[in-house]
């Protein structure tokens, strides 16, 4: 019998923060029918085989979890309610061992132990109905472990099929004193793109190896070699409904895999670390691996790190988790450390590719070398980076070198609060998983701009510098000159070359330049030099040359996620909708229908791909080019539909060709709120917005509805609080 016979279920795969598109393309070469993608979550469907073998071959989860249910609950009474009226006594024995995993809290129940307590009596409460016995709670190997999810009203209920995470392996007893997770290793390797160095020959070495998580990670890949094929054991092998034979066909499979994979000539697998005692550890490790004739460690300090002599080998990679010290005074004294790693290097290792993994990405720049990739992960709790580089024989210089000079005194300052910024708020978007961010906001009042960085897909950095206007009474050959300082701090700062750092910069405005408006901003490249950058799971593309804006308000990042929380099952109406990143937010919020409205050609072409790139449906979310005004004004006369959450966001004034009449937002809010508002479902929700600094919202609108305004605005928007404006609007009663 094929898979394609057996039941479909649906299933979430959980992961640390930053692995979720990894995850999603090795899920889906299992089997797995991937249906969204989320933070530290992917959920597809699939037969229980597919599930199975997930557990077994995944290197990125951490759990499989087998969902049963998704109900609505408000407080205590509800969710004990939608427990119990699951039929556990189908997973569990009556007298089976059982234990709970609850997350999440809402209005009503605020304590996920008193989820979690509440769940155990409405479980066991069940089971002794039904049974007339009850299970005993237990943590230690489990019969069947429930995991419950709230979010707001919404609770998943589901079976964990892992049992211990999946990235306990079985192989690692001893380790050291900061030990890298294995799937977090195997992240690194893929990242890395160690699979594809390997099938052409290519080493891995590691220079500090510690208890070889790396290396033995390697090793199973290069040997096809199923990451959990040496775990005592799953979470569903004591499930009721455990498939067995299933279960013994796909092991015996891997087991045949991994026989085959290591009769081939593996590639040199090598680690070094200047400490003898966690070298033992990682002999053991590797030993309990069955990987002692493939993985080899001797001790040997970075200073002298070269490729092997012992057998030819081929450039490959260079990857390691070096130290990289909590305290000042520790990071200070690696400083060398990884100096002295840079050396060896471009000393040894020309043309090979290098990724070195930290929780301190300056230490990383110290090798010297310049990163071409950058990827945002987080081991354990700490935000940290891979970066990636390629070892030249010869260093390209063009415009690098610019970089390289020794900087002014007045650069100098600027490069200190850059570097000021990416310690407090570079951190915090490191921690939150936010790829696109403002860094600077004219701190300086006389280098008078914005700094955004965004980071694409794969990792590779981009800044966005734009130009505020400088006042007359500066002559604009030293804004000019201020400008060019503050494009030499971005580059020496973020270690970047001139290619990827756009500048709008904005010229004052003659009579000979046209309508006052036209041309304050150059434009720096021609249209179509996209990037595709996520922001909490979707994929949006932005354009830093060709428009004055770039495709994605930075400042909307918080109002965008409101709209992802309200949206499920709703109807959502997304008017002036621009490339539509809030609709593809709603839609991965898992709203029901969305149309988004912008009279734009442009940007409904934009807003398309958008949705492509997220593959969302046609049928279930339209795109509509028309002038908001008009489309208004003709649903109110045709009824129709009522939509349950309505974004408007406005430009402050607009008197484009294409609208029949001019649009002033503190003129003619009341009307468009008082439009929408007809348009809402009876407990609907209309979110407004408009970035006009000295908007006042009129009386009559706070008499006639429930208004109340939002403080949506993040950490990297602070020094700018009246950047745009935002309400929640409901009906009254």
């Amino acid at each position: 019998m094929t898979d394609s016979h057996i039941e479909e279920f649906t299933f979430t795969a959980t992961c640390p923060k930053g692995l979720e598109n990894l995850l999603a393309g090795e899920l889906k070469s299992l089997g797995a029918n991937i249906l969204r993608e989320q933070p530290a979550a992917i959920s597809f469907s699939g037969s229980l085989k597919v599930a199975y073998r997930c557990c077994l071959w995944s290197r990125l989860a951490n759990r499989i979890l087998l969902q049963l249910d998704q109900v609505r609950i408000d407080g205590a009474e509800d969710l004990y309610r939608a427990v119990s009226e699951q039929p556990w006594e189908a997973h569990i024995g009556p007298s089976g061992k059982l234990w709970l995993q609850f997350s999440g809290t809402n209005r009503e129940i605020r304590n996920s132990q008193f989820g979690a307590q509440k769940t155990k009596d409405a479980i066991v409460d069940r089971l002794r109905q039904q049974t007339g016995e009850r299970p005993s709670i237990e943590k230690h190997n489990p019969d069947l472990t429930v995991a419950l999810r709230l979010h707001r009203d919404r609770l998943d209920i589901a079976i964990d099929l892992s049992g211990e995470s999946l990235h306990k392996r079985g192989y690692r007893t001893h380790v050291g004193v900061a030990p890298l997770k294995e799937n977090l290793a195997a992240a690194l390797l893929m990242r890395s793109r160690w699979p594809q160095i390997a099938a052409e020959g290519g080493a891995l070495l590691d220079p500090m190896c510690g208890s070889g998580t790396i290396l033995i990670e390697a090793a199973m890949m290069a040997a096809d070699i199923a990451p959990g094929l040496f775990r005592e054991s799953f979470g569903f092998e004591r499930w009721l409904n455990h498939q067995n034979d299933i279960w013994n066909e796909l092991r015996e499979e891997a087991l045949q895999r991994r026989t085959a994979g290591l009769a081939l000539s593996l590639p040199e697998i090598r680690g070094y670390d200047a400490d003898a005692k966690v070298l033992f550890a990682a002999e053991a490790n590797i030993a309990r691996a069955g990987l002692e004739r493939q993985v080899r460690v001797s001790c040997r300090p970075v200073n002298a790190f070269k490729v092997p002599s012992h057998r030819e080998v081929k450039v490959g990679l260079v990857l390691s988790n070096p130290p990289y010290g909590e305290r000042l005074g520790e990071q200070e004294a690696l400083r060398e450390t990884y100096a002295e790693l840079g050396r060896q290097l471009k000393a040894e290792f020309p043309g090979w590719q290098v990724g070195i993994f930290t929780g301190n990405p300056e230490l990383g720049y110290s090798t010297g070398l310049r990163s071409h990739k950058h990827y945002q992960l987080y081991n354990g709790t700490i935000p940290s980076q891979l970066l990636l580089f390629e070892v030249r024989e010869h260093s390209e210089r063009g415009d690098d070198s610019e970089r390289e000079r020794k900087l002014s005194p007045e650069v100098e300052m600027v490069a200190n609060r850059l570097r000021k910024n990416l310690r407090t708020t570079g951190k915090w978007a490191a921690r939150n998983g936010i790829d696109c961010y403002r860094l600077y906001d004219a701190d300086l009042p006389e280098y008078a701009a914005a700094v955004d960085l965004y980071k694409t897909q794969e990792g590779v950095l981009y800044a966005h510098l734009q130009e505020y206007r400088p006042p007359a009474s500066i002559d604009e050959g030293k804004a000019r000159n201020r400008l060019r300082d503050l494009l030499r701090a971005v580059q020496s700062v973020l270690d970047l070359p001139r290619s990827r750092v756009s500048i709008k910069e904005r010229r004052r405005h003659s009579h000979k330049s046209g309508p006052k408006g036209a041309g304050q901003y150059q434009k720096q490249a021609e249209a179509g030099s996209t990037l595709q950058v996520r922001e909490f799971g979707a994929e949006l593309e932005v354009d830093l040359w060709s428009y004055l804006d770039s495709g994605l308000f930075l400042d909307h990042r918080p109002v965008r996620k409101y709209l992802r929380e309200l949206a499920s099952g709703k109807k959502f109406l997304n008017l002036f909708c621009y490339t539509a990143s809030a609709t593809v937010q709603a839609a991965l919020g898992g709203c029901a229908q969305s149309i988004s409205v912008d009279m734009s050609r442009t940007y409904q072409s934009w807003a398309a791909r958008n949705f492509r790139a997220n593959d969302m449906n046609p049928y279930q979310h339209q795109l509509v080019e028309a002038d908001c005004l008009q489309w208004l004004e003709s649903a109110q006369q045709n009824r129709k539909g009522h939509y349950d959450l309505i974004f408007l966001d406005p430009p402050s004034f607009s008197n484009s060709a294409k609208m029949r009449g001019v649009l002033d937002i503190q003129r003619d809010h009341n009307s468009l709120i008082s439009q929408c508002m007809s348009l809402l479902a009876p407990r609907g929700t209309l979110i407004f917005s408009n970035n006009l600094r000295s908007f006042k919202m009129d009386q009559s609108v706070a008499e006639a509805f429930s208004v109340q305004q939002l403080p949506l605005l993040d950490k990297d928007f602070q020094r700018n609080p009246k950047i745009h404006n935002v309400w929640e609007i409901r009906a009254k009663g």
